[in-house]
């Protein structure tokens, strides 16, 4: 036996060209579902968001309650929603109860979620 034949050969393919068609068939779809998600949750979200700033919803709602649409939404982007609110007013009003404008509505912890609300409620009342 000679010794080229007992030496395995230096490179090995990993796939098949037959078996990458298959995975493009079956990450398109998956991409585009997760497409067709994102365009609706986006859609939703701007929904919500004229309906707060056309004062048909209020901000101390959406937090209390958190629609489904709003869950992933950072705190700073449902404030800057409302009427005359721009993002100093929010960071003004969230650095108060120390609170980041990045955190999402959906990731507040019930006491973050009152105090939130109750300072909502106080700059409301002035």
């Amino acid at each position: 036996m000679s010794a080229a034949t007992t030496i395995a050969p230096a490179f090995v393919p990993a796939s098949t060209p037959s078996a990458e068609p298959a995975t493009d068939t079956v990450i398109q779809p998956q991409c585009m579902q997760a497409l067709a998600r994102a365009n609706e949750v986006r859609l939703a979200r701007a929904r919500l968001k004229r309906q707060v700033g056309a004062a048909e919803r209020s901000a101390i709602e959406v937090v209390r309650d958190v629609p489904w649409e709003a869950e992933t939404m950072p705190i700073g982007e449902l404030l800057c929603s409302q009427r005359r609110w721009g993002r100093a007013r929010s960071r003004k009003l969230l650095m108060s109860i120390h609170l980041s404008e990045a955190k999402p509505l959906g990731s507040l912890t019930p006491r973050q979620r009152r105090l939130l609300v109750g300072a909502l409620e106080a700059k409301y009342a002035s």
